[in-house]
C-alpha cells in the first residue's frame, strides 16, 4: 500500500515564515526580515507583512525601494491613506521635509466625514510618530462630523502622553458632558490618572480645571457628579455637600444622596459638614423615615464632636440627655430607634454616671421582639462595654462572645473579637489576647486588623527577658483605669510604672495615654507638651506620626495658632509621607492655607 507523507499547507508555511521574519525583525536583522517578508508580499500581500516589509527597507535605508512599494499599495488602496502618510514619511527621513509635509497636509484636506477613515488616518499618523498629526486628524475629523465629543478618549490618550493635562482633562470633561453614560468610565481613568500624584500638581490641576468648567456652565449636572465623586475621594466633604445638595435640587430628590454624604463624613470625623447635611434634610421634609433618621443622627453627631474637640460640659450634657429622651418618646423604642438609644445609653454610663438607667435601657433594646440581628448586635457591644465600664468583665465577655459567634465572618463580629481581646489585656491575660489579636490580623476591615496588629505588636515587644510581663500589666491596668474613667488614677498607674521601669520600651505609649488623659481634662498645654516630647524623642516609633498629627490638630482647634498647626500638617506630610494621617493633614493645611473650596 502506498503511503503519502504529509506536506505543510501553504497557510502553515506562511505562518512559520512570518514567524521567521518576525524574529529577524525583532533581533535588527532587518536585510533578512526584508528578504522574508518580500518573499510573503509577493505571494499575497497582506498588510502584516507590508508593514513589516516597509519597516525593514526604512531602516535599510533602501528608499527607493520603499517607494516603489508604498506607490504600488497607494495604487493599489486608492482610498486608504495610510500608505500616503507612509510616503510622506519616507520623505522625511530622506530630510525632505517640506515635501513631507506637503503629503501630510494633503491627507488632511482630503479627509472625509467617515469615522473609519478619520481613525486610519489618525492611526497611520501616530504610528510614525507624528503626534501633532494625528490629533490634528482627530480634531479636523471631529468637525467634519459635527460632533465636539468624537473621539474624546484617543485626544486625551495623546494630550496624555504629550504632557498637555489641560488639554486631557478638557476631552474627558467634554465627554463626559455630551455622554453623561461615560461618567463611570471617565471616574476610572481619573481614579488612575490621579493615583500616581506624589506632589499633588494633578490633583490641583483636576480641580482647578473642573471648578472652573462647573462656574462656566453651572447648569451641566455632569460637572457636579465629578465634583461630588472628587470632592468625597479627596475627602473635601464641604465641597461634597455643595454638589450633593445641588444634585438632590436639581433631580428632585428626597435627601437620600446626601444622608449617604452625612455618614461618611461623620465617619472622617467631619462634623460640621455632617450637621448642615442633617438639618438639610430635615428642613427639606421630603421622606418622614429620612427625616427621623437624620433628627436621631444629627443629636448622635453634635455628642460626637462635642467629644472629639472636648467642647462639652455638664450642662451640654444634661441638655443632650433631656433631646434623647425627647425624641424617644416621641418616637417610640423600635428598630427605627436602636441608634439613638445605643448612644444615650453611651451618654449616660460614661459620662453622667447613671450606669443602672443605661443598663436598663440597652437590656430593653435587646429584647425587643422583631429587632434584626444586627442593631441587636449593636446593643449588645454598647452594653457589653458599660459592663466593662462598670468593672463586670464577666458579664461583659459573655456579650462580647454571643456577637462574635453570630457574626463570626462579619466586621461586627471582629469588632467583638477585638473588644474581647482588649478586655483580655486589660486584665492581664496577655497570651489569650495576643492569640485573638494575631488571628484578626487577616480581618477583612482595614480597620480592626491595625488596631488587632498594633495591639499584638504592644504586647509582643514588650514582654521581658523573663517571659513575664511586669510594665506591661501596669501599662494594661493603667488603660482600664482611663477607659473606666478613673483618669487620677490612671495616672498613678502610669507614673508609677516609669518610677519602676524607667526608659522602657513602653516609654512613649506612657506619654501618649497621658496625653490622652489631659486632652480629657482639658489641659491642652500638657497634652502638647506630652506629644512633642514624643515626637522629640521617639521620632521612629510607631507613635510619632500619631502624636505630630494630634499636636497639629492641638494648635488648629484648642491653642488657636493656625500657622503653628499649618507647620506641623506640613511635616507631617515631608517626614511621615506613608503615614495614615497624610490626607487627613493635607485637608486640614489647605484649609488653614485658605484654598478656595466653594463655586
Amino acid at each position: 500500500m502506498l503511503t503519502t507523507l504529509a506536506l505543510p499547507s501553504f497557510a502553515q508555511q506562511q505562518q512559520t515564515d512570518e514567524q521567521l521574519g518576525m524574529q529577524y525583525y525583532s533581533t535588527r536583522q532587518y536585510d533578512k526580515a526584508a528578504e522574508v517578508f518580500s518573499r510573503l508580499f509577493d505571494k499575497s500581500p497582506t498588510l502584516f507583512s507590508y508593514i513589516y516589509y516597509v519597516n525593514s527597507l526604512f531602516e535599510l535605508k533602501d528608499y527607493d525601494k520603499a517607494e516603489k512599494l508604498i506607490k504600488k499599495q497607494e495604487k493599489a488602496n486608492p482610498n486608504d491613506q495610510r500608505y500616503d502618510v507612509d510616503l510622506g514619511y519616507l520623505m522625511m527621513l530622506q530630510e525632505q521635509t517640506q515635501k513631507g509635509k506637503k503629503i501630510y497636509d494633503e491627507c488632511l484636506r482630503n479627509l472625509k466625514a467617515d469615522r473609519n477613515a478619520i481613525n486610519n488616518l489618525a492611526s497611520s499618523f501616530l504610528t510614525r510618530r507624528e503626534t501633532d498629526y494625528g490629533i490634528r486628524t482627530y480634531l479636523k475629523g471631529r468637525d467634519l462630523l459635527n460632533d465636539r465629543s468624537a473621539f474624546a478618549f484617543e485626544l486625551a490618550i495623546q494630550y496624555e502622553q504629550q504632557g498637555n493635562f489641560a488639554g486631557m482633562l478638557d476631552e474627558y470633561f467634554t465627554l463626559m458632558a455630551d455622554k453623561p453614560e461615560q461618567l463611570a468610565t471617565v471616574q476610572n481613568r481619573m481614579q488612575a490618572w490621579l493615583s500616581d500624584d506624589p506632589d499633588n500638581t494633578k490633583n490641583e490641576l483636576f480641580r482647578s480645571v473642573l471648578l472652573k468648567r462647573a462656574q462656566q456652565d453651572p447648569e451641566e449636572v455632569s460637572y457636579a457628579e465629578l465634583l461630588l465623586w472628587y470632592s468625597v475621594q479627596q475627602k473635601d466633604f464641604e465641597l461634597a455637600l455643595i454638589q450633593a445638595k445641588a444634585l438632590d435640587r436639581r433631580y428632585g430628590e428626597d435627601g437620600r444622596r446626601v444622608f449617604d454624604l452625612a455618614q461618611l463624613s461623620f465617619t472622617n470625623d467631619d462634623f460640621d459638614v455632617t450637621i448642615e447635611a442633617y438639618n438639610y434634610i430635615i428642613k427639606k421634609n421630603a421622606d418622614a423615615d429620612l427625616v427621623l433618621q437624620s433628627r436621631i443622627e444629627l443629636l448622635n453627631t453634635e455628642f460626637a464632636k462635642a467629644l472629639h474637640n472636648y467642647s462639652y460640659d455638664q450642662k451640654f450634657l444634661l441638655t443632650l440627655e433631656k433631646q434623647y429622651n425627647a425624641l424617644l418618646k416621641e418616637s417610640g423604642k423600635n428598630q427605627a430607634t436602636i441608634p439613638l438609644i445605643r448612644n444615650l445609653g453611651h451618654l449616660q454610663a460614661f459620662y453622667l454616671n447613671e450606669t443602672d438607667s443605661a443598663i436598663a435601657l440597652l437590656e430593653e433594646a435587646v429584647a425587643l421582639p422583631g429587632i434584626p440581628g444586627r442593631l441587636q448586635a449593636d446593643c449588645k457591644l454598647e452594653l457589653a462595654d458599660i459592663y466593662l465600664f462598670s468593672d463586670d468583665p464577666w458579664e461583659a465577655t459573655l456579650l462580647y462572645s454571643q456577637v462574635e459567634k453570630s457574626f463570626k465572618n462579619e466586621p461586627i463580629g471582629h469588632e467583638a473579637k477585638f473588644r474581647n481581646a482588649k478586655l483580655s489585656f486589660y486584665i492581664g491575660e496577655f497570651g489569650w489576647a495576643k492569640t485573638q489579636l494575631d488571628i484578626l490580623k487577616a480581618a477583612t476591615s482595614k480597620l480592626i486588623a491595625n488596631d488587632a496588629m498594633q495591639l499584638s505588636l504592644l504586647i509582643s515587644e514588650n514582654m521581658d527577658e523573663d517571659s513575664t510581663y511586669g510594665a506591661l500589666s501596669m501599662y494594661a491596668r493603667a488603660e482600664m483605669l482611663e477607659f473606666r474613667n478613673k483618669d487620677q488614677e490612671a495616672l498613678a498607674a502610669l507614673d508609677s510604672l516609669m518610677l519602676k521601669y524607667p526608659h522602657h520600651t513602653l516609654s512613649d505609649e506612657v506619654l501618649f495615654k497621658k496625653a490622652e488623659i489631659a486632652l480629657k481634662e482639658k489641659r491642652f498645654e500638657d497634652a502638647a507638651s506630652l506629644y512633642r516630647e514624643i515626637v522629640t524623642d521617639y521620632p521612629t516609633d510607631l507613635l510619632a506620626d500619631d502624636a505630630l498629627y494630634a499636636l497639629a490638630g492641638l494648635y488648629e482647634n484648642q491653642l488657636n495658632d493656625k500657622d503653628k498647626a499649618m507647620e506641623l500638617y506640613q511635616t507631617l506630610m515631608t517626614s511621615f509621607p506613608g503615614s495614615l494621617f497624610v490626607v487627613e493633614a493635607r485637608k486640614h493645611f489647605r484649609a488653614l492655607r485658605h484654598d478656595p473650596v466653594n463655586l
